[in-house]
């Protein structure tokens, strides 16, 4: 299987945190009260709502663009695929965003460094999602039911 270019890569972060972050912000909005009916303003649950899914999904796709992003970068420099990498894009990813929500260096390092010490410790104990045992899972079982 080809794979992907690190441009493609970071596209592809980008959206999916999109996504992710367009979903957490639909049940974010669903937690808080519904803010009091205002004149001149129609809909107002539903205007909140897509605010909130828009900063969650803006948010959420920061993360992933630079995440990925800058893990393509420190890879194809130091020519190694290990944890080092991640460990550099989550901390960048972390510390932008969150210096630029928390608006200190304090928060930017700290934010930084959670996000890299998760990136780390998941990439050095070899959790991924996708494991390739050999087999196949189908939705559907391939043996024939016994004849009865």
């Amino acid at each position: 299987m080809e794979e992907d270019s690190p441009l493609t890569k970071t596209v592809k972060g980008a959206v999916t945190g999109l996504a992710a972050g367009t979903i957490w912000g639909t049940v974010v909005a669903t937690w808080y009260d519904v803010p009091r009916v205002e004149r001149h303003v129609a809909l107002p649950g539903l205007i909140r709502t897509l605010k909130m899914c828009g900063t969650y999904g803006a948010t959420f796709a920061t993360i992933g663009g630079l995440y990925i992003g800058v893990e393509q970068l420190v890879q194809s420099q130091r020519k190694k695929r290990d944890f080092v990498n991640g460990a550099v894009g989550a901390f960048v990813a972390g510390a932008s965003v969150c210096g630029y929500r928390g608006k200190s260096i304090q928060s930017a390092l700290i934010g930084g460094s959670c996000l890299a010490f998760t990136s780390a410790v998941l990439d050095i104990g070899g959790n991924t999602t996708r494991v390739d045992n050999g087999k196949e899972y189908y939705p559907y079982t391939t043996e024939k039911k016994p004849a009865h």
